[in-house]
């Protein structure tokens, strides 16, 4: 308990150490909390039949494609079924199995139940109201009885009637999804007391996800599946749906599965050609905080590193202006400083990103086509239109608009990760961010 509590102290002095020196985008003073009315199940399921005849704004991949071979499934084994995501992200072919891998593994791995990280994925719909995300968790929540009794109290808006683990799950998604810093002190102590830390963790990223992939699915105006609709329950759910039983421990005790991930993440971060790639830090306390759920954070490294590989059409620099365009916007300290390390490690003028702090006069146009559509993807999910989409498509072509896409999802994904948990910066983050904008 001592520990615990130096800990938090020492992670809020350093926090308050930063805070004189961080400053967000004046811009993102525009992006207050998103108070918009929560979007009410009927008008997401008028809304999802309405998508079953909608045209994607990036061509789908056939059922059929070589690319679906083998791949972990949601849906009844035999069925043939491909969702339209993996469909979409055959565009990259090596990321298809890493996703479909990386979906069932968010929702049915870990230590909170499925059917509240369902109703996570549900919540997180409503609020940026994507009737498509909506169709697949109602699919998933209608499988099991815990799921339809929590799936019938959020169809009523009773979830006052739920067990208070629950409620206080939905509440922090909630909060969490419309301010990546909105969650209080007081609220993240009343989660701790019913969830440990690992629990927590994992629950942050679901809520991380939903934040993704909602933004993925309504940025290219996915078609609702017909068989999604008429098939409500028909998931391939593993046994451990079933199986789940609360821990009884009051903290989390160190798993086998922990201990070879992060052992596995401790040599990696050794590797010297992977530390040049990327921002140097080591292992980055994002990652030290995510193999507390070991199996997500392995399914997303896993993901993550396919389309770092692979989805390589659109420049290592052009990406980083995106996540610091939609870190500033969202308020992220520690995003935006590993973006800010990121950007000065390519060489980019210091100038150049005091200059960004305030406005986009020292962009390209190629970056500000870009920077306009992620901010816009981050505010307005279901805002975005064919219009929004053909422009960014314009300029970087069908693979690259694609890759920026992706590039805003998972900074949406990582500004409620880590600003959520309020992780301290690496001192070396720390570092050039003073270098770059001073003390003051």
């Amino acid at each position: 308990m001592r520990r615990l509590r130096f800990t938090s102290a020492l992670v809020m002095l350093m926090l308050s150490i930063l805070s004189f020196a961080f400053v967000p985008h004046s811009r993102a003073a525009e992006t207050e909390t998103n108070t918009a009315p929560l979007m009410t199940i009927s008008a997401l399921e008028r809304e999802a039949r309405r998508r079953v005849d909608a045209r994607a704004r990036i061509p789908l991949a056939p059922e059929t494609s070589d690319a679906f071979k083998d791949i972990t499934r949601l849906e009844p084994l035999g069925s043939g079924h491909v969702p339209n995501y993996l469909r979409a992200l055959a565009a990259v072919p090596q990321a298809v199995k890493p996703f479909a891998h990386l979906v069932p593994t968010f929702i049915y791995s870990g230590a909170v139940a499925p059917e509240v990280k369902a109703a996570i994925g549900l919540r997180v719909a409503q609020i940026t109201g994507s009737p498509y995300v909506a169709a697949h968790m109602q699919r998933v929540l209608t499988a099991s009885a815990r799921g339809q009794a929590l799936l019938g109290k959020i169809k009523a808006d009773n979830l006052a009637a739920l067990p208070q683990t629950d409620q206080l799950a939905l509440s922090y998604a909630e909060t969490l999804t419309r301010d990546v810093n909105g969650v209080s002190d007081a609220d993240f102590q009343k989660l701790s007391a019913v969830y440990n830390d690992s629990q927590t963790v994992e629950l942050t990223m679901a809520v991380a996800f939903f934040n993704y992939f909602t933004r993925l699915s309504e940025a290219l105006n996915l078609p609702v599946e017909s068989w999604v609709l008429d098939a409500p329950g028909a998931v391939n759910s593993p046994g451990v749906a079933n199986t789940y039983q609360p821990p009884l421990a009051r903290v989390a005790l160190i798993s086998d599965e922990e201990i070879s991930a992060t052992s596995a993440a401790a040599t990696a971060a050794k590797d010297a050609a992977a530390q040049r790639a990327g921002l140097g830090l080591g292992m980055a306390n994002s990652q030290r905080a995510m193999l507390r759920a070991p199996a997500l954070a392995l399914a997303w490294r896993a993901y993550g590193n396919a389309i770092r590989e692979h989805a390589v059409t659109v420049g290592r620099e052009t990406k980083l202006h995106v996540s610091f365009a939609v870190s500033m916007a969202n308020g992220c300290r520690y995003c935006t400083l590993h973006q800010v390390l990121g950007l000065r490690r390519l060489g980019v003028d210091p100038a150049k990103l005091v200059a960004m702090k305030k406005d986009d006069s020292m962009l390209s146009r190629r970056e500000r086509t870009a920077v306009e559509f992620a901010r816009k993807l981050t505010g307005e999910p279901a805002a975005v239109t064919d219009a929004d989409y053909e422009k960014l498509r314009t300029e970087f072509g069908e693979q690259g608009a694609l890759e920026v896409l992706l590039q805003t999802c998972a900074f949406n994904f990582m500004n409620r990760f880590t600003d959520g948990l309020r992780l301290p910066s690496e001192d070396e983050a720390i570092r050039i961010y003073r270098d770059t904008y001073g003390s003051s």
